[in-house]
């Protein structure tokens, strides 16, 4: 397949140059055409000015001319194709060009090396000749190349929502291809500045508020929304907005996509629950990062798992001596090294088969491949399921936590990345309670070693299993009814490509028994989404509210109390302390226990002074 696509490729390519003059032949007739832009003025000024040149004289000038010319047009670059047609850059370097040419051709007139005995009016009039042909000859042929053209017959008429740079370059691109699917004969602005504007012909009517009479007027089905890095609640405005009048709502391609060759401007699309949610994208320091892990053992607990099969893609990248990949789930094993190397026959050191609730066999792990640095991402997350059975959430994430830990301490890893969860911030649920404690034990480990020990903290991440707008998809796909707990219930998203990022990157700039809290934006009201997608299937869903669930909060937090919003280094990322928790302190807690004993046990644990427990 892969072959295939390159063999395409190549012969696009091929085409493309079959239809192009070589730049060499390109650069000799843009040469000739300003040297007759020069040649022309100084006869049309010598006829104005009364200069004579006979026949001979007229050779030498048309030599002597050309000569100056394509010299001065070389050294302003203009041959060279540095500047994009029609630019300030290549107005400046016709301007030099010519300057360039004007003045030489008067120093040749002073010596005597020239037939043009009225030289310095002759020049100069020649020279706003030549200046005025050059740039009209350059813009006649960004025209020609810009000019619209007729779209298909089947193409349906648009109403694009921007008239900023993607706005516009939208409009001219599908204006330019006659076999574009979408035909654009209206924008819409908020900005008053851009009223009356029209772009390739096509004219903006005025803001969002006039999208009604818009449509009826054009008689539009579609309304494209192509304002790049827009926020998602402005997406959901407008997407609503459109489904109200009758208009099917498109986005542009997001900027990742286009930066990476994945899509066109001019490749609308359905709006994803990404471009719904819109965030803005984490940037982090790739060449900092891929320092920090090439060459180094990195083990991965929880590989199977969305946020660990992430982390194994990413790292991956990074070529690091060692990748060990460590889950309980034989299954999720094959399919992480199956999606990394193409084939998954789970007979390398690379996969290893352990549940951190075993002591033994994860110190055994630990010694056999002595990792360097451990990204700790197994763990239970289902919050019912948890405050139904709150001794498995002690099993796993309390004390396969401690565990894996003291494992890591034993065997000197320099970085330890706990992953955390939002409802770690002032939890009140079974999971919360336990990721909590999770953080406090890795911040205790921190201050027993002499390595990196840190959490990160995020929210609901897209696409990963079990999240809520993974279970609201599947229930549309079934045709409903679509169950959100409440109308005002909201959550913090990320997509799973940021999430890993940041994990890589508190890695790199987090202090040893800090948490580290990535800004996730606005909170995104559960029920929108759910009628947003609902909005988008093939048949009327109905939409029911549960209430909410035993250790649910209607929001979650992103930092507990006493925690500050600083942000040292990054400024997407919150840096905050975590008071430690010794793991004598555990013994507090008994998982043979009632589930409501067991509750309040985790609670104390979770949120009270780990000396005040010990007392």
């Amino acid at each position: 397949m892969h072959n295939e696509a390159a063999g395409v490729t190549s012969a696009a390519f091929r085409l493309n140059r079959a239809r192009c003059l070589p730049r060499r032949v390109k650069a000799g007739i843009e040469a000739s055409y300003d040297t007759a832009a020069w040649l022309s003025g100084i006869l049309a000024a010598a006829g104005v000015t009364g200069t004579g040149f006979s026949l001979d004289s007229l050779v030498v000038l048309a030599g002597l001319t050309g000569l100056v010319a394509t010299v001065s047009g070389l050294f302003a670059g203009l041959y060279r194709y540095r500047f994009q047609r029609g630019s300030l850059e290549e107005l400046t370097a016709i301007a030099l060009a010519a300057s360039l040419a004007g003045l030489v051709l008067l120093a040749l007139t002073f010596m005597h090396w020239t037939p043009a005995p009225a030289a310095p009016r002759t020049v100069a009039a020649a020279g706003v000749f030549a200046v005025t042909a050059m740039l009209g000859g350059r813009h006649a042929l960004v025209g020609l190349r810009l000019r619209t053209r007729a779209p298909a017959e089947a193409a349906t008429d648009i109403i694009v929502f921007g008239a900023g740079s993607a706005g516009i370059t939208l409009v001219l691109q599908l204006l330019r291809d006659p076999n574009a699917r979408y035909r654009p004969v209206a924008l819409l602005d908020d900005d008053p500045d851009k009223r009356r504007l029209r772009i390739g012909g096509v004219p903006v009517l005025g803001d969002r508020s006039a999208m009604a009479a818009a449509a009826t007027k054009t008689g539009a089905g579609v309304l494209v929304i192509a304002i790049a890095g827009e926020s998602g609640t402005a997406i959901r405005d407008l997407s609503a907005a459109a489904e109200r009048y009758g208009l099917v709502p498109k986005v542009i391609p997001s900027l990742n996509e286009l930066l990476s060759g994945s899509a066109r401007i001019e490749g609308v699309r359905d709006p994803r629950i990404s471009d719904l949610l819109g965030r803005r994208p984490v940037q982090t320091d790739l060449a900092g990062i891929s320092g920090h892990f090439a060459g180094r053992r990195i083990l991965v607990t929880g590989a199977g798992g969305s946020i660990g099969a992430e982390l194994c893609r990413q790292l991956d990248r990074f070529s690091p001596a060692e990748l060990i990949m460590v889950d309980r789930d034989e299954s999720a094993l094959h399919a992480v090294q199956l999606a990394l190397r193409g084939r998954a026959l789970l007979d390398s050191d690379e996969t290893v088969l352990a549940d951190i609730r075993d002591p033994r066999r994860v110190r055994e792990v630990f010694e056999r491949f002595q990792p360097q640095i451990v990204f700790h991402a197994a763990a239970l997350k289902h919050l019912p399921l948890l405050e139904r059975y709150p001794a498995e959430a002690v099993k796993s994430n309390v004390l396969g936590t401690q565990t894996v830990l003291e494992a890591a301490a034993r065997c000197g890893v320099a970085s330890f990345v706990n992953i955390s969860t939002d409802k770690a911030a002032g939890p009140v649920s079974v999971l919360g309670y336990s990721k909590r404690i999770a953080e406090r034990l890795t911040a205790h480990m921190a201050t027993q070693t002499g390595g990196s020990y840190l959490s990160v903290r995020f929210g609901n991440v897209l696409g990963s299993r079990g999240s809520v707008l993974t279970a609201l998809s599947a229930q549309i796909e079934t045709g409903g009814p679509v169950t959100v707990t409440h109308p005002d219930v909201t959550r913090y998203f990320m997509t799973v490509d940021e999430a890993v990022q940041l994990v890589l990157q508190a890695a790199v700039i987090g202090t040893s028994g800090e948490v580290l809290v990535l800004d996730m934006g606005e909170p995104v009201r559960i029920a929108d989404i759910a009628r947003q997608l609902a909005a988008g299937a093939s048949r009327p869903v109905d939409l029911v509210f549960t209430g909410l669930r035993p250790g649910e909060k209607l929001a979650e937090d992103l930092l507990g109390p006493g925690e500050a919003d600083r942000r040292p280094h990054h400024p997407l990322i919150r840096h905050a302390p975590v008071v430690p928790l010794a793991p004598d302190v555990l013994s507090t807690v008994d998982v043979a226990a009632d589930a409501e004993s067991l509750r309040r046990a985790l609670a104390r644990c979770a949120t009270v002074d780990g000396s005040a427990l010990a007392r």
